[in-house]
């Protein structure tokens, strides 16, 4: 099975690394739309049509299935492009429910671009968790543009989330989900500012086991012919036979 996979960049690596390391037995097709990140400062139109292009770019190469490896696209327009495309669209979510689980009764901080936490798509998702009360978000939308730059220096990505946290009472906080594709990319810099006992989530685990519930699901049935040659058996017998020992 072809699995492509796009994003506005480098960021959806971290969802083909998963990919790889849980169901390596597939071809996989990736798409980094870099010369348009970040897809978190444009329009929900620009990222509509952005993720259509891509996503047809990967059908055209024969993808079964497309993973939207990016929230902004997910939220932009996996809703949409689903009512079209003859492929099954797969999008991400962000973690918001395992790290909910973890915090028990102490506060979420979601991190994700602008567009996403802006989007209705989000909105609905916490609001059928009736969990607002529980969560803060904040916009880190310049990261997507650290990353596309290579820039993972500490120097520069620890004084950027030590200033954009600064508003937050991070000992509140049992759980942070990193809502975009790139800021696991930065998982070092964020431990060196999160408090030790704050716990990380990032929604690729959650994608790849949709794509695998799909490739189950979705897998061809073994197909088998019988040639019987002689009548010393009468047929069901011999079929029955040859269907008890296949199930052992």
């Amino acid at each position: 099975m072809k699995i492509g996979i796009m994003d506005s960049g480098i960021g959806g690596l971290t969802v083909l690394k998963e990919c790889l390391a849980q169901i390596p037995e597939h071809e996989y097709l990736y798409y980094a739309d870099s010369k348009n990140a970040p897809y978190g400062t444009k329009s929900s139109e620009e990222v509509y049509e952005l993720t259509e292009a891509a996503v047809n770019f990967l059908l055209a190469e024969g993808a079964d299935v497309v993973v939207l490896a990016c929230n902004t696209a997910t939220s932009a327009a996996a809703r949409g492009l689903r009512q079209h495309c003859a492929a099954p669209i797969i999008g991400m979510e962000p973690a918001i429910k395992p790290a909910l689980h973890a915090a028990k009764e102490k506060r979420v901080l979601v991190t994700a671009t602008h567009l996403t936490l802006a989007s209705k798509k989000f909105k609905e998702l916490v609001a059928e968790m009736g969990v607002d009360h529980q969560i803060d978000c904040c916009p880190l939308t310049e990261l997507v543009g650290y990353a596309e730059a290579g820039n993972f220096s500490d120097a520069t990505i620890v004084p950027y989330l030590e200033e954009k946290l600064a508003r937050f009472r991070l000992g509140d906080y049992a759980s942070i989900v990193l809502g975009c594709t790139h800021f696991p990319l930065f998982y070092n810099q964020f431990r060196k500012v999160l408090p030790e006992e704050v716990q990380i989530f990032d929604g690729s685990h959650g994608t790849v086991n949709r794509v695998k519930a799909f490739i189950t699901e979705n897998s061809p049935t073994p197909s088998v012919k019988l040639f019987l040659s002689g009548e010393h058996l009468e047929q069901g017998e011999l079929f029955d036979r040859i269907q008890s020992l296949l199930n052992k």
